[in-house]
């Protein structure tokens, strides 16, 4: 494994953690107030979270092949969640 590809799996997993820190978070903080906007806000972050591992994942089982497909999946991913961190964001009363 090159060092760059040792580089990008150790920030992906900081990525993860750093992203599931905010589920969790997110989570208890719909726990404690019952607003369905901490809802959204945890399945954004889960969703960007996902599509990070899942393209970590494919990329080193793959070695790499089929960049662009692993680009359109953690774009996709990656977009559809934020657009739930926005959306929580906008809803939060």
């Amino acid at each position: 494994m090159s060092s760059v590809e040792t580089l990008y799996a150790i920030l992906t997993l900081v990525f993860i953690v750093a992203g599931l820190t905010m589920v969790g978070m997110a989570i208890r903080a719909y726990v404690q107030t019952s607003r369905r906007a901490m809802l959204h806000l945890s399945l954004g972050f889960s969703l960007a979270v996902a599509g990070a591992a899942a393209t970590m994942i494919s990329a080193f089982l793959n070695n790499f092949a089929g960049p662009r497909y692993l680009l359109l999946v953690n774009s996709g991913l990656t977009t559809f969640g934020y657009l739930f961190v926005m959306y929580s964001l906008v809803t939060y009363e």
